[in-house]
């Protein structure tokens, strides 16, 4: 008999947030792509409340690119968005209203400059103290149903899940058979069918399939031998998702948050 999964709260959810991406210089210059903003909050506040809305609480994130500029906006989280009075004979800080407080837990882990996608999870696997966790880039939002995801995972009983979606651009593409991903292909040039959106779910044994080795990339040698072993699942998305990619991305998605009814708002309107 399958274990019960541990409650949401207590399972980590681990963002990529370290890449450069050069392909949104226009945004990325003087911060890393995941505070990229949408609607005036950041790529990754949304992927937050995302995962927030369906009970997950403890985030660890991948620090690289320009870290700093992610620790420093949850260290002023409350100051940036809260009213407050500062005592200044003290310097103590009185905070006035409730806006922003979440019950979140974010842990901030510097995985290298330069390092590549697996070699980042690696390094904050002792953050990881699940036997099951969730995994994700800091840059593409959804509609993804989170509790439907775990449970597909827990059912199936592999050890890893991908998330498969339809865009109209390709990423890693994934062949499958019914459940089970038989092969993963990294950003293939052409391809029809469903393709990675992120959106993991883990067991721990993942870290059996790979090392620190600083130019490991997960959607390499771990998934692909996982795919050939039969140890990845695919939950198919057929609803919203869409990646903060290009500069066209990036004003899409405003775009879309300014309409009013963003199809990846699945929390309720703060």
């Amino acid at each position: 008999m399958a274990k019960p999964l541990p409650p949401k709260a207590e399972m980590p959810v681990v963002i990529l947030c370290g890449g450069q991406g050069t392909r949104l210089r226009e945004e990325t210059e003087s911060r890393p792509k995941p505070m990229v903003e949408i609607g005036g909050k950041p790529i990754l506040w949304h992927i937050l409340k995302h995962y927030g809305h369906h009970g997950f609480q403890r985030f660890v994130l991948c620090l690289g690119y320009k870290g700093w500029v992610i620790k420093e906006y949850f260290l002023r989280f409350h100051e940036n968005l809260r009213d407050f009075t500062v005592a200044m004979d003290s310097g103590e800080v009185e905070f006035h209203n409730h806006l922003g407080r979440e019950n979140w837990r974010v842990t901030c882990a510097e995985t290298g400059e330069d390092s590549a996608t697996g070699a980042r999870l690696y390094r904050v696997r002792d953050y990881v103290d699940a036997e099951t966790f969730c995994f994700t880039y800091g840059d593409a939002v959804s509609a993804v149903d989170l509790d439907a995801l775990l449970e597909f995972h827990h059912r199936e009983g592999r050890i890893a899940t991908v998330t498969g979606v339809r865009p109209a651009s390709r990423y890693g593409e994934l062949s499958v058979d019914g459940t089970r991903v038989v092969e993963f292909a990294e950003k293939p040039t052409v391809g029809e069918g469903v393709v990675s959106g992120g959106f993991f779910v883990f067991d721990r044994r993942i870290f059996d399939y790979m090392d620190d080795d600083p130019q490991l990339f997960l959607e390499r040698r771990p998934l692909q031998k996982l795919a050939r072993e039969g140890q990845l699942s695919v939950y198919l998305h057929e609803g919203f998702w869409h990646s903060m990619d290009t500069y066209r991305d990036y004003l899409a998605l405003n775009e879309m948050w300014k309409g009013g009814a963003p199809e990846w708002r699945v929390w309720s309107r703060d």
